[in-house]
């Protein structure tokens, strides 16, 4: 299927995210100018049919106009047709080839733009992915670092509650002792004490 100028009109990019790339403003102008030029060039080429439509027709009722009772040969209409006719066709032919050469240099403009830009795209993208996977490890590769730390922090805080822990129960256990034994002394004494102001009750 032909491209037409209503094709470059109508044409829509999907948008990328998160990358730099042209003015979708200064790239829609510039298509606009394109089909502008296009159009021209379109109008000119079916001017150009039309003319060479024109003289064909001209030249076929020519002959028919000035033709004898006896008709004379097709071949020799035509010559005569080439000879009296002007020949303005090479002249024209001419803004018709260059017409279909500027046509296809401004299309093929339009691809090269259309290539950069999907290219440059694809590049912002890929970029954009590598860093946010570079990211993405950073990211992780610090949180087990630090949750080492933690963990290593962790441990030795309850290795010290430990032995703090067991410093305690050896204190208390100490304590019950000594005060076991301060108690025991204590009651002996009140029994020497008894004994001793039995003995002097029963002499006195």
């Amino acid at each position: 299927m032909a491209l037409t100028p209503e094709d470059v009109v109508t044409k829509q990019f999907q948008h990328v995210r998160f990358k730099e790339g042209f003015d979708p403003d200064e790239v829609d102008d510039f298509l606009d100018e394109i089909v502008v030029e296009w159009r021209k060039t379109i109008a000119e080429n079916d001017e150009l049919k039309a003319r060479v439509a024109e003289l064909e027709a001209g030249s076929a009722s020519t002959p028919a106009a000035e033709a004898a009772p006896v008709a004379p040969e097709p071949e020799a209409v035509v010559e005569e047709v080439v000879e009296e006719t002007p020949a303005p066709a090479p002249v024209a032919a001419a803004p018709a080839v260059g017409g279909a050469a500027a046509s296809a240099g401004i299309i093929e403009l339009a691809q090269r733009l259309h290539d950069e830009h999907v290219a440059e795209g694809q590049a912002q993208r890929d970029k954009l992915i590598s860093d946010a996977q570079a990211q993405a490890a950073s990211i992780l590769s610090e949180a087990q670092s630090k949750g080492r730390d933690e963990i290593a922090r962790l441990e030795s805080e309850r290795a010290t509650l430990e032995t703090r822990i067991s410093e305690l129960r050896q204190f208390e256990r100490d304590y019950r002792s000594q005060l076991r034994g301060f108690i025991e002394e204590k009651l002996r004494d009140l029994d020497v004490a008894g004994a001793t102001s039995g003995t002097s009750v029963s002499a006195s």
